[in-house]
């Protein structure tokens, strides 16, 4: 059994500190009060407490694709919330105990197989997405990158949909943080080899790079 699902990394966040407490969002909801740069626009928000601030100083300069499916292999259903939100019931099914055993997990984005795409954390904190990594000689990449899970996995193809809605995302991300360039958007196989495999062999990268003029 693999120490994860696909797709889903340990809660190896490198020990930061706690969430801060922050004040609700306009209209007394739940959406933290980060500034609006920390939002991607038309992003349906899900604020999670699974984050933490980055380490003084950090350069955002990574973007990490990954897919998840839960439970593998089927999409839709509430069960990707439930996990970056801290409600995943294990006894749902048999898979979700490996899903919540190596504790609080979240990515910044997910976008469904339809396109829509739900922010789960600000783009200026840090999501446990990436668990044991490394790109260019530099460790725990939680720290620096920001983390986009497509509902996918690799044994089927992404839809046109999610492949908009990515791009659109992707070029948003790369207007507020300079340092990540086409050069600099990896899968999440990449910065952990032989750990992961997704976003996997249906991942159309040269569509997704060609969008963004790579």
């Amino acid at each position: 059994m693999p120490d994860r699902p696909p797709g889903i990394a340990t809660d190896d966040h490198g020990g930061g500190e706690p969430s801060p407490v922050v004040d609700s969002g306009p209209g007394g909801d739940d959406t933290p009060a980060w500034r609006e740069a920390d939002w991607i626009p038309g992003a349906e928000r899900r604020p999670s407490s699974h984050w933490d601030r980055r380490p003084e100083g950090a350069a955002i300069d990574l973007l990490v694709i990954h897919s998840i499916s839960l439970p593998p292999g089927e999409f839709g259903g509430p069960w990707i919330d439930d996990l970056f939100l801290g409600r995943l019931d294990p006894s749902a099914h048999p898979y979700f105990e490996v899903a919540t055993a190596g504790g609080r997990v979240s990515a910044h984005l997910l976008i469904r197989r339809d396109g829509l795409l739900i922010q789960y954390v600000p783009l200026s904190q840090r999501a446990w997405h990436a668990g044991s990594s490394s790109f260019q000689g530099r460790d725990r990449c939680n720290d620096s990158s920001i983390g986009i899970e497509l509902e996918g996995d690799d044994r089927s193809p992404f839809e046109p949909a999610q492949y908009r809605t990515l791009i659109r995302a992707t070029r948003l991300i790369m207007d507020r943080y300079p340092g990540i360039g086409p050069e600099r958007i990896r899968g999440h196989s990449d910065i952990a080899p032989g750990r992961k495999t997704d976003p996997g062999p249906f991942f159309d990268w040269d569509l997704y790079l060609g969008a963004l003029g790579a």
